[in-house]
């Protein structure tokens, strides 16, 4: 019969296991703090780091827009309202950007709401003081017949840069002002053929005026429609 041995009795004595030495492996930043830690607790914190990472090929989710809040929609509310003011003005007649401000203020628009909409209409070129004095000036000068003094009146009204007010001017020659002056008087001057000499020089030298002409052009203008007038000797009596 064979004896049983002991448990823990073999005469085979188990080998001191070896410890396995482990990789060191140091932390970035607040989480290792230059401490070195085992390959085990990198690798469990790795996996925790990854929790918040994007999962690779998917983009991360854009923040929802915050919505408008009742100021913002007041004011685009208003900018429209600037804009179609503004577009429907100027396709009646010509008007410069101080007239259209003035116009918006009276619409109770404040200058913070219709100030940047006007500037973008006039970086397009809606609104454009330069163009507008250049037709104010050809057209008040050719068709109605008006003197450049009186056009640059008209000009500093609407609050046109001086600049560009010089700039329409200076293409009026003095030689159209004389031209168009003359004309003018010597219409007039058929229409005071039932007063004497003296009270249709005084007329006519106040219609001139009047148009904006200079002194100078007035008497070059009144000495050709006098010479083309029927002279009649003696006073007219009434």
């Amino acid at each position: 019969m064979t004896p049983l041995r002991r448990a823990g009795a073999s005469s085979e004595r188990r080998q001191p296991s070896r410890a396995v030495a482990r990789p060191v492996v140091e932390l970035p930043g607040a989480v290792a703090a230059g401490a070195a830690v085992d390959t085990d607790a990198a690798g469990a914190t790795e996996r925790w780091n990854n929790t918040w990472a994007v999962e690779p090929g998917r983009r991360p989710a854009a923040a929802a827009p915050e919505a408008a809040g009742p100021e913002d929609e007041e004011t685009e509310r208003l900018t429209r309202k600037t804009t179609a003011l503004t577009i429907r003005q100027l396709a009646r007649r010509g008007m410069s950007r101080w007239e259209l401000e003035q116009l918006l203020i009276k619409r109770e628009i404040v200058p913070e709401v219709f100030a940047p909409e006007l500037d973008r209409l006039e970086a397009m070129g809606v609104i454009d003081d330069a163009s507008l004095a250049a037709t104010l000036a050809f057209t008040q000068h050719s068709r109605k017949g008006v003197g450049r003094s009186a056009i640059e009146l008209d000009l500093k009204r609407r609050h046109i840069a001086p600049e560009l007010i010089e700039e329409a001017l200076a293409d009026i020659a003095d030689e159209d002002e004389l031209e168009r002056a003359t004309e003018l008087a010597v219409k007039r001057i058929g229409q005071l053929s039932s007063y004497d000499d003296e009270t249709a020089r005084r007329r006519l030298h106040g219609f001139l005026a009047r148009k904006g002409y200079e002194s100078s052009i007035v008497r070059q203008a009144m000495d050709v429609a006098f010479a083309t007038r029927g002279r009649r000797g003696g006073v007219r009596f009434q």
